[in-house]
């Protein structure tokens, strides 16, 4: 029996081009990631039409980070918050 997780590989589609995303994660969740940056995307690129796809994506992913950093930060004082509840 295999102890290392199932890796699976999910068809998905980002701005009109289809993609192999390889995870061990179940396929809808990857599919309801690929579908949430292909928004992300979309949303941009309606905003920005003349914006070359890379530089949608940079700009996406910005803005991803960003958000991420947020959470981080977020988290950091909501675990200092119970630490001094304790």
């Amino acid at each position: 029996m295999s102890t290392e997780p199932d890796v699976r590989s999910v068809r998905v589609q980002i701005l009109g081009e289809e993609h192999i995303v390889k995870g061990q994660a179940s396929e809808e969740y990857i599919k309801t990631l690929a579908a949430s940056i292909n928004a992300r995307l979309e949303e941009v690129q309606k905003s920005n039409p003349l914006l070359p796809r890379h530089r949608t994506a940079i700009l996406v992913a910005l803005n991803l980070l960003n958000e991420l950093e947020k959470l981080k930060a977020e988290h950091e004082e909501l675990l200092a918050l119970m630490e001094e509840a304790n």
